[in-house]
This record gives structure tokens, sequence and C-alpha cells, in this order.
């Protein structure tokens, strides 16, 4: 292992005594930089593997400047810094460190934070290395499998679904529009189901002859028009130069906006040599002929995929989510899953154990708020008999009972600072301390974490360590909220009303339409558990075979309001929409990053996009 470190600090003896810990420890420091400059200079010079790095230095550029370059080199750095303010926390966040050490720290935390990100960084590698090989014995499978070449294609398409998410995708020689050539269209309708759209469906879809379809096509509207058809924000192409010159084109399209990053152009870059030789392979030991009768709908063959039977809906939103969730899930990695109370991080929790290499291994569930401050340690670490005052016996924790499993710590938000230094220790060296022991105990044990909380503020608040969040944020799960994925509250309810249905003993069948339509204009504070409340009262209380009345305690959205305390909760509302437009009129229409709305608003991004959703706030019209 090459441990050649460049530590990059302006405080002389903070420096020094790095350089001493270091070499104590058999690692090569080559130099020591005070300014962004002089570590570029450093750099070209002597290659570091490491680079340790404060993040305010001599001279304007930061260290987060240099941590930009450092990951365009792939060179893996771990963040040193005293300050926790949330807008330098966001800003260090998105270049994506290998780690990050909260000062003053201990020569033991440095030590094993160095492995850490050296591990990270080998391990981001491997796992690269390995997932592109998978991905290519998933596409040969395919291409050399006896299907025919529409379903072939379709396979293709859901096996690029994890590295490229899309709601719409376009793939054929040529042009989607030439009835004569190999071109299918496929619109996500499920998690694993894929509604394939042949040349004659697409044009009964938008109402357009070939010869009309085709002048579009040459006027350069074609995505604009698809854009519209499928309501789609955003798309980004891949074009493979087939052998004999031909041209086969992906085209992927999204319903959020900006969703293809410079990283995604970068990753289907990486993507076009195999891709090209795959869909040529393919082609010409097929005989390929288009389906022009193929009819639209969902394949038979395109069952549910049930890895994900306990998750009701559809939503292009949390669709995106789950992708995620499958993504991580056959890795080790710690997942920490976000989102208001009641959004479902729980059921999250469950799929990703469920579908990881320990899914036959213990899962257990820790609810960090539920468990008073005096006893949460010995249930997380264990305890002797007689370490305390009551310990009649000795206890196993939490953590050795997860031993090979996954852990899920609920509401970690709450925990204390105290237990967050223990929690931390754990996570690094992988073993823990039951209270009176005198030896440690090896665990190897995943870690799911979920919080309600913002933990960004959190942490500028100094309510919770930057290092642990940092430790448990290698994968950021964000789950939406109800009132952002209401297409799925039709769905919700039916499962809802089923699985009441069946623990009352009634029949109800359905609810009525003034009642869906009024919750489908509901806020829904409360979120998939408010909705299930309800549901259940509703059939509770239901007299007939549908539920005609539900109780929403607080005002809907996008109906008017005419009593007094109804008019007082509009003005609040007209208000806050005012506040928010003026902030973002004064950012030049920015919502993320530095001197971004949410920041002068502090609060999260997310929950600024979702508050100007609600408020009819659009960004496009702030000038």
């Amino acid at each position: 292992m090459n441990k050649k470190v460049l530590i990059v600090e302006d405080q002389f003896v903070e420096a020094n005594d790095l350089q001493l810990m270091l070499k104590k420890a058999g690692y090569e420091v080559c130099g020591i930089a005070r300014s962004v400059p002089i570590a570029e200079e450093m750099i070209k010079k002597e290659k570091p593997k490491l680079v340790l790095l404060d993040i305010f230095l001599d001279g304007k550029l930061t260290g987060i400047d240099l941590a930009k370059k450092l990951s365009a080199s792939d060179i893996a750095f771990v963040y040193l810094s005293a300050n926790s303010n949330e807008t330098v926390l966001n800003a260090a966040k998105a270049t994506q460190p290998y780690g990050f050490l909260v000062k003053p720290f201990r020569e033991k935390d440095l030590l094993v934070m160095l492995e850490i990100a050296q591990y990270r960084h080998e391990h981001s590698i491997e796992a690269s290395s390995r997932k592109e090989n998978i991905l290519n014995d998933k596409l040969l499978h395919i291409v050399n499998s006896s299907e025919r070449w529409d379903e072939k294609l379709r396979q293709i398409c859901k096996t690029l679904q994890p590295q490229i998410p899309f709601d719409y995708l376009t793939a054929g020689f040529n042009s989607i529009i030439q009835t004569s050539g190999q071109s299918l269209s496929f619109l996500r309708i499920g998690f694993d189901e894929y509604q394939r759209i042949g040349v004659p469906e697409l044009l009964t879809i938008i109402g357009l002859k070939i010869k009309e379809l085709e002048t579009v096509a040459m006027n350069g509207s074609l995505y604009q028009l698809l854009s519209d058809t499928f309501k789609m924000k955003s798309c980004t192409s891949l074009r493979l130069v087939i052998s004999d010159d031909r041209i086969f084109t992906f085209s992927f399209y999204s319903r959020h906006k900006d969703s293809y990053t410079d990283d995604y152009s970068a990753l289907l870059m990486h993507l076009q040599k195999n891709l090209t030789g795959f869909i040529e392979s393919m082609f010409r030991e097929t005989n390929a002929k288009l389906i022009g009768s193929q009819h639209s709908a969902t394949s038979k063959d395109m069952d549910q995929n049930q890895q994900f039977k306990e998750i009701i809906g559809k939503s292009a939103i949390l669709l995106n989510t789950l992708d995620m969730v499958s993504q991580v899930a056959p890795s080790d990695a710690s997942v920490l899953i976000l989102g208001e109370s009641g959004t479902g991080k729980e059921r999250i929790a469950d799929c990703i154990h469920r579908l990881s290499p320990r899914k036959d291994k213990p899962f257990v569930k820790v609810n960090c708020a539920a468990l008073p401050s005096t006893l949460i340690e010995s249930e997380l670490f264990g305890h002797e008999k007689g370490a305390f005052t009551g310990a009649i016996e000795k206890r196993v924790g939490k953590f050795e009972r997860a031993h090979q499993g996954t852990i899920f710590l609920d509401e970690i938000g709450e925990m204390t600072i105290e237990l967050q230094v223990k929690l931390l220790r754990v996570l690094q060296e992988k073993y823990i301390e039951r209270i009176g022991a005198q030896d440690v105990t090896r665990v190897d044990v995943r870690i799911i974490a979920a919080t309600n909380r913002n933990l960004e503020k959190e942490v500028a608040d100094g309510r919770f360590r930057l290092d642990l969040y940092y430790r448990l944020n290698v994968f950021p799960i964000e789950l939406p909220s109800l009132r952002d994925r209401v297409e799925d509250i039709p769905m919700l309810a039916e499962h809802f009303i089923q699985h009441y249905n069946r623990k009352s003993g009634k029949k109800i069948s359905g609810v009525s339409d003034k009642v869906l339509k009024a919750m489908m204009a509901y806020d829904w504070p409360g979120n998939i558990r408010q909705l299930e409340n309800l549901i259940e009262r509703g059939v509770l209380l239901a007299k007939g075979t549908l539920i005609d009345s539900i109780s929403l305690p607080a005002t809907t959205r996008n109906e008017p309001v005419t009593s007094k305390a109804e008019s007082l909760t509009k003005t609040i509302h007209e208000n806050e929409r005012e506040y928010i437009t003026a902030i973002l009129k004064k950012c030049n229409g920015k919502i993320f990053g530095i001197n971004g709305a949410a920041e002068l608003l502090k609060i999260p991004p997310t929950t600024l996009i979702s508050k100007m959703k609600k408020l009819g706030i659009q960004k496009d019209a702030i000038n």
C-alpha cells in the first residue's frame, strides 16, 4: 500500500504535529503546503496517494477549491477542520471527501480515518470495476439469448436503468420515427415494468401521421414533442456508430429537471465502446424485423418485481428512490435514509437488508428516540453483570446481536453527543466495549441509519458530530413526502383498504370521488402514516361499501378557503410565498449551494423545492 501523504495546513504547529504522528505510524509525508498553489506544485512533483486538507488556508483559495481538483485527479483526501458552519459543510460535502476529522482529534482517530479513507478510495475503484464487469456480463447474456431483437432491446434498457435512470427511453437505428428501421421506445410504469411503444403506437399517442412526425424531426422539435407528450423535463443521448456506419441512438428522458449531470455524460462515454459491440452483435445475429403489430400494452412477461412488494406506488420520484436502493443494497456501504416522519424509512431499510448478501443474517432495529439516554449505551453495546446498579446479569447489546447482519439505527439525530463519539469508534474500529468489560468484542455489522432531522443543521448547531455525519452519509437516500407523489395516493388508499378489510372483516370496495379529490388536494403533514390511519378509521366508520367521508384535520391545497381561520392560514401562506419569491429573486433563482436560496433560508434544498411546489412558485418565472 502506498502511504505517501501530503499535508495541506497553514498552521505550523498543527502541521508539524500531524507530520510526527504520520511518520511514527509508518506514513511517508512528502511535504507540507500552506496554500493551494504550493500544494498544487507538490502534487505534480510528489504524486501523493492521500491529502490531509484544511479548509481555510493562506491566500484566496480554500481547501474546497483544491478538493475539486483532487477529486478530478482521483486522489483521496480527508478534511481537517474545526469549522462546522452549515454553508462550509454543504460546500465541503459537494466535493465528496473520503473523510472528515474535527479538530482537536486523537492520534488514533487520525490513523483510523486514514485507513478508512484509503480503503474507501481503493474500494471505490474496485467497486466501479466490479460493477462494470457485472454490467458487461448481463449485457452479454442478453445478446447471446434466443429472444427476439425487440425483447433483447427491452432487457438491455432494463439493465441500464440503475446506471442511467430514465422515465422514458427511445432506442433504435437512425430515428425512432422510421417505421422501416429497428426502433422502439419504453415508458417506465413500475419498478420493473416498461410499456413498450412502437412507431404506430407512438403516432396514435401523439395524434400525428408519419409524414408530420418526420417534419417535426427535421425541424429539430422531436425532443420537445416527446418531452411534452410524456411530461419529461430533461434528456441525454448516447450515439453508437455501428461498423456499417449506421447510427444507433439511446435517448434517456427524465421527469426531473437537470437529471443528467456531467457525471452521466462521462458514464455514457465510458459505456459507449462496449455497448456498440453488443448492439452490433445483437443485430448481426438476429433476424431483425420491426414488429409493427406489437401491442403497446405491457408485456405479460413483465411481472412486477417482488423485491419491493411492500413499497406501494409507481410515481417517478418513488421509482428513482427504489433505483438507488437496488444499487446500494448489494454492497456493505453505510446508508443514511432521510425524510419526513411517516414516509416509510423503516420499510426502505427492510428492503436494503432483504436485497443484501446479509439477508439471511440478523436484522436488528433500534429506535434511538424511544430509549432513555441512560439506557441506550447498554442497549447498543451491552453490559457485564454488576457493571452498574441493577445490572444483575450479563446483557448482549444490539450491535453484538447484529453480528454479520445489519443494524438499523432509526432517529439517529436524537442520539446524545457522548454516545455519538462511542458510535463513531465502533464504526471506525469494528469492535464494541460492553459496559464493565475488560476486553473488546469484534463485530461485523452493516449500518443503516435514518432521521427526519436536517443533520447538516444539527452539525452546524453543535448537536451532531461532523465526522460521524460523514461516516454515516456514505450513501444518502432521501424519501419523497406524500405531497410530492400524490399520484400514488389511489394505490396506497386501495392497499390500506384491503389490509383493514381483512382485519375488520368488512368489504369496503374503495373511496368516493369526493373523498379521493379531497385526499389528492390535501397537504399530508403526516405522510403515509397519516393516510393509513385515516383509511383505517374510514373503513371502521363506513356504513356502505364506499368510504364517502374522511376527516382531514388541516386545510387542503388548491382549494378555496372561506372561514376566518382558513383565511388566516391562507394569508400566512401568501406571506411565505412572497418571502420565498423575494429570496429567490435575490439569488437569481439559485436554490442549491453557496449563496443559494436554501442557504439564506437555512432549510434543506429539498424542503425549499417542496415548499415552492406547495405554494405554486415556478423557478422559471423568477427574474
